[in-house]
């Protein structure tokens, strides 16, 4: 394996090399596809005359960090760089400098200016601005490809890899490129769809949905509502989880409560009825932590758990320190043992109920009516 791998690498150099040293013309993609397939890295496409040569702009979905290079075997066309430091790093991987580093808008008036000029490559852009494996869902794609002409081909995009896991979410371009010269064979499928023209008046964002729903069907996948931002943020969660954070029922390490050190030796049941019961212990502080713990272990729900606490459904007796001037010494079945509770419970609402003992009956009444209803809406939140 580490004989094949140095191999591709001689070799992928001497593609590089022919890429750099060739014109771009017909001649050149059918040079270095062959010696791509001496890589392994095979491209099939099925019925190329469905490109239309008067399109501009190709729409693809995103799977690897060679895509534009493997779509490039087949048609002369230019990607964008949009991430990645300029120079001679960002010129050898395929993509195209435009010189702007400002917002999406400069990007999108100076990719206008680059496809009126008709001798320039098509472009090639990827909406979903992060690579997926391809075989659950398409990323939301981006409404500023889609605001530079009003006419895009899109282009189902499929890779195939025997052992190996196509696309790792957090792996960098230079391990995708070592694991592609180390496994046997990388099957690339690309179909073209027909071209997707913009309704009259119709805005970029729809029309972007329009050519996601088109391309999801195509690819037998579901066309989501994640962005590229979502899966950034996923994966810096999962660096900072812990293993028992993944078991089935637990909750997630940002939201849970802190547990003691004296607990890291219990089982991971009592662990997790502990944090179930430190969060009903933040909403009820007058209620005694073992009183919680009893009634979790029977309903295993935190909600089930407050609504029983404050519905009397579970009696028990307030903590001394944690009690208000208001609270019952008992709590019974009745409605109104909920409310002798809410001054005990910080209820964050715009209009607090005062602290203070309205001399008027009718002041009085009104505000026991208020904190009635900031207690029923805090408790169903």
């Amino acid at each position: 394996g580490l004989c094949l791998l140095v191999l591709r690498l001689f070799i992928g150099v001497h593609v590089f090399l022919v890429s750099c040293a060739l014109p771009d013309s017909v001649l050149r993609r059918f040079i270095v596809r062959v010696m791509c397939s001496v890589l392994g890295l095979f491209v099939r496409q099925s019925d190329p005359r469905l490109r239309d040569t008067s399109v501009r702009v190709y729409i693809a979905n995103h799977v690897t960090q060679f895509d534009h290079n493997v779509i490039n075997l087949l048609t002369s066309c230019n990607t964008p760089a949009l991430n990645g430091a300029p120079g001679f790093l960002c010129w050898s991987r395929g993509f195209m400098e435009l010189g702007v580093t400002g917002s999406r808008a400069e990007l999108v008036d100076s990719l206008k200016v680059y496809s009126s000029h008709r001798a320039n490559p098509p472009l090639l852009l990827f909406p979903e601005e992060a690579a997926t494996n391809g075989r659950a869902g398409l990323l939301r794609f981006s409404s500023w490809p889609f605001s530079i002409l009003d006419v895009v081909q899109p282009v189902a995009l499929q890779v195939q890899r025997p052992l190996i896991t196509v696309s790792v979410a957090d792996s960098s371009w230079i391990t995708e490129l070592l694991w592609t010269f180390f496994v046997p064979f990388t099957v690339y499928q690309v179909r073209w769809m027909p071209s997707v023209p913009r309704r009259a008046e119709e805005p970029s964002e729809d029309f972007a949905l329009r050519v996601q729903e088109l391309l999801a069907m195509e690819l037998g996948v579901v066309s989501t509502r994640l962005t590229a931002a979502d899966k950034s943020e996923h994966l810096k969660r999962l660096r900072h989880t812990s293993p028992l954070s993944f078991m089935p029922g637990s909750q997630p390490l940002a939201s849970r409560p802190r547990v003691p050190s004296s607990l890291a030796a219990v089982a991971p049941e009592e662990v997790r009825i502990v944090a179930m019961a430190q969060r009903v212990k933040e909403v009820l502080p007058h209620v005694p932590l073992e009183v919680i713990r009893i009634d979790l272990a029977q309903t295993n729900c935190v909600d089930t758990t407050i609504a029983n606490l404050l519905e009397g459904r579970a009696p028990f007796y307030p903590e001394s320190e944690e009690a208000g001037p208001d609270l019952p010494a008992l709590s019974t079945s009745q409605p109104t043992a909920a409310f002798g509770i809410q001054s005990s419970v910080v209820v964050p609402s715009s209009k607090a109920a005062t602290k203070q003992f309205a001399k008027s009956p009718v002041e009085r009444h009104l505000s026991l009516q208020e904190r009635k209803r900031a207690l029923y809406d805090y408790a169903r939140r």
